[in-house]
């Protein structure tokens, strides 16, 4: 579970191209790294490596123990350890000193720590996830999802530009990108003439000027005439019969 990581000298870069600075993923981190890989999430500092890979151990065994048939082999792993304890607890007493110095080390991080049922998905969190009324949440705060958000939209968008259609998307951002700077700079600029005849300029070519071919603008007059049958004023005007 989880992104293969490259933190040898001999997983080098992909393909020679340049991969910037990047952010540690893992929560109350926060190291700089110079990434060697494109799916690269973590630094290499052997303390992060080990807070992610229990992290992961936890989000397994929270799996496991999901379904029913985790369910049944974790019961009886727990049976066979008891019974194991109960063959020991008849030995010599030069066992039992060994027992004693073995049980006073420290326990196993899974069962000395304590974490929620359901905790983030951000690796090196284990706080609960918060309500949500719509849809089963997954995260515990707005700052985790958005760090996992962005680095699996780094990712995407390496894949992404690595094919043709990928390259022409970019090309096309990178167009719209240039056509809103040019704009941006022509109403910023000049008088107030110069926003008027450099916006056409601007536009794309998929907008287009929809006005009439000779030039000649629509007339808007005032459509508050006075009224022509007026009985006052209009000499012909005949009242309606009642109807029968």
């Amino acid at each position: 579970m989880g992104q293969v990581q490259h933190s040898n000298e001999s997983g080098a870069c992909a393909r020679g191209r340049r991969l910037g600075w990047r952010t540690c993923l893992c929560k109350d981190c926060g190291r700089g790294f110079q990434a060697r890989s494109y799916n690269q999430r973590y630094c290499r500092e052997p303390e992060c490596q080990r807070r992610v890979d229990r992290w992961h151990a936890a989000k397994r065994q929270r799996k496991c123990r999901a379904a029913p048939e985790g369910r049944r082999q974790h019961a009886e792993a727990e049976r066979q350890r008891r019974q194991r304890k109960a063959s020991q607890a008849g030995l010599p007493q030069a066992s039992e000193a060994a027992t004693t110095d073995t049980a006073a080390e420290p326990r196993a991080w899974s069962r000395s720590e304590k974490h929620p049922e359901v905790f983030c998905d951000r690796p090196g969190c284990y706080e609960p996830v918060r309500n949500s009324p719509r849809a089963p949440a997954r995260y515990c705060s707005d700052a985790c999802r958005a760090a996992v958000e962005r680095a699996r939209d780094r990712e995407r968008k390496w894949l992404l530009r690595n094919r043709e259609v990928g390259r022409f998307k970019r090309h096309l951002e990178y167009q719209a990108a240039r056509v809103k700077r040019c704009c941006r700079r022509a109403l910023s600029g000049g008088s107030a003439a110069a926003p008027s005849s450099a916006s056409p300029q601007c536009l794309p070519a998929a907008v287009q000027d929809y006005g009439l071919a000779s030039g000649a603008g629509l007339n808007f007059k005032d459509s508050r005439e006075a009224n022509r049958h007026d009985p006052q004023t209009d000499p012909c005007f005949r009242p309606r019969a009642p109807p029968a």
